[in-house]
């Protein structure tokens, strides 16, 4: 009998703890970068000013980022034509990417995950469905996301005129990283 408890209160134990899902976790630092490899040019740029949070227990993503955040480019002029022409960054401020993680992660458990992430991805007013991969690194409390993807410019109506096409790439590579912390 006293074996018996012992099993069910093992059993209950190791279930409940296996269960728990900690909390939100948000960023704490993270950088976003873009670079466009044209015949004539190649342009880069990034923002620190990443944000986002991932629920383990919905496995939902949700990440932004402002437009004017980015930094680098090869002169001002560029990154002005950059606000001003191609993203609008008056009226579109942010980037933004939501949806859910689709493979497995076992967020009470440190390894390395490669994961896809099914969502819409919304870049000057155009939503477009995709699937990002990326990979999530769990280590105690603090969870590191890195991701790259390629973007298509005609998919967000994003117009380069004539005159620049030799210097500026049709598909832009993105890629960022993420320290995340759970929220308390």
């Amino acid at each position: 009998m006293r074996f018996w408890l012992f099993s069910l209160f093992y059993l209950f134990t190791s279930l409940t703890a296996n269960s728990q899902v900690v909390g939100k976790y948000s960023i704490v630092n993270g950088t976003i970068e873009f670079t466009s490899m044209a015949s004539l040019e190649t342009i880069k740029a990034s923002s620190k000013e990443l944000k986002g949070l991932i629920d383990p227990a919905t496995h939902s993503v949700a990440f932004r980022v402002a437009n004017n955040s980015f930094l680098g480019f090869n002169s001002q002029l560029q990154r002005d034509h950059f606000n001003e022409n191609y993203m609008e960054a008056d009226l579109f401020s942010n980037c933004t990417f939501s949806g859910k993680i689709i493979d497995e992660v076992d967020f009470n458990k440190d390894g390395k995950y490669p994961v896809r992430a099914k969502g819409v991805l919304n870049i000057k007013g155009i939503s477009q469905e995709r699937i990002i991969k990326g990979v999530i690194y769990i280590k105690g409390a603090e969870l590191f996301l890195t991701s790259e993807f390629l973007v298509s410019l005609s998919d967000h109506d994003i117009r380069i005129p004539r005159i620049v096409q030799q210097k500026i790439a049709p598909e832009i590579e993105v890629s960022l990283t993420a320290k995340m912390k759970v929220q308390k």
